[in-house]
Formats: structure tokens, C-alpha cells, sequence
């Protein structure tokens, strides 16, 4: 019982951590709402929905139609970097984090939106979504797995 009291304040506590939302990046997906690129802001801590926030507007997803919560990352040497400053940039690896959102629309389809996020806010919005939709969230490979837990 202790420790479910104790998970449960965690989970508070980062919920509570990621504040009003999470700068974010529509990268692509099933939307016809949004144009890929677009920037706004995910809100995951919501009572009801998770929430996209952007200057044209609001889509929201009920949590309870989200079926699918996929994290991943790409990780890319820092070329241009060491063209311009030093070859030591070579050794370094940029990663990317990205978020599929996988859910049920009003009448039944699938569908599915792509978000690149920060990585100071990954963790946050992960610990979120698995708390407020039930479901696990599924890692590409190792790396994300250690990456989204640790």
C-alpha cells in the first residue's frame, strides 16, 4: 500500500512538474488540422483530454480513446557543427524525441499524430500520458527505453 501511495505522489509530482504544457512539435500525422511544423504547446495534464495547443487553435484527444503511446529517438551526428567549429563535434550524437499519439477519432478511425519534444520535458509528458490513459508506453529500442526512464 506504501508504495502505491508513494507511486501515486510521483506521479503527482511530475504531472505537477510539467506545468501548463510542453513545448512541442507537430511533426506529422492523420490531422488535416495542422501543417507538420507546426509549434505549440502539449498539454498532458488535463482532467479529460490531452490538448495541442496552437496560434490556429485546439486539438484535443480524450484519454480515453488513446490507444497508443509510442516514444523514440533519433540521434544524429553533429555535422554541421564540425564543419564550422571543430571535428570534436563529430563524436557527438544530437537526439531528437518524438511522441506518437495513437487514437480513435469520433467516427471510429484510426488515427495518429507525430510530436517532436524537448528533452527536458519527455519524461514529464510520458509519466502523464501512461497515468492518465492506463496504457504503457511502448519504447522503439533500447536507447528510448533508457532514455523515457531513466
Amino acid at each position: 500500500m506504501r508504495q502505491v501511495v508513494a507511486a501515486l505522489v510521483l506521479v503527482s509530482f511530475l504531472v505537477g512538474a510539467a506545468g501548463p504544457g510542453s513545448h512541442a512539435e507537430y511533426v506529422g500525422g492523420t490531422s488535416a488540422g495542422i501543417d507538420p511544423r507546426t509549434e505549440g504547446t502539449l498539454i498532458t495534464n488535463g482532467q479529460l483530454c490531452l490538448s495541442f495547443r496552437v496560434k490556429q487553435g485546439e486539438v484535443r484527444i480524450p484519454f480515453d480513446r488513446i490507444n497508443l503511446i509510442e516514444y523514440g529517438q533519433k540521434a544524429d551526428r553533429r555535422l554541421l557543427e564540425a564543419i564550422l567549429i571543430s571535428p570534436i563535434f563529430l563524436l557527438a550524437k544530437k537526439r531528437t524525441h518524438f511522441l506518437t499519439v495513437g487514437y480513435t477519432d469520433d467516427s471510429g478511425q484510426q488515427q495518429a499524430m507525430v510530436f517532436r519534444i524537448s528533452r527536458s520535458d519527455i519524461r514529464s509528458v510520458l509519466v502523464s500520458l501512461e497515468a492518465r490513459t492506463g496504457r504503457k508506453v511502448q519504447y522503439q529500442d533500447d536507447e528510448a527505453r533508457k532514455a523515457g526512464k531513466g
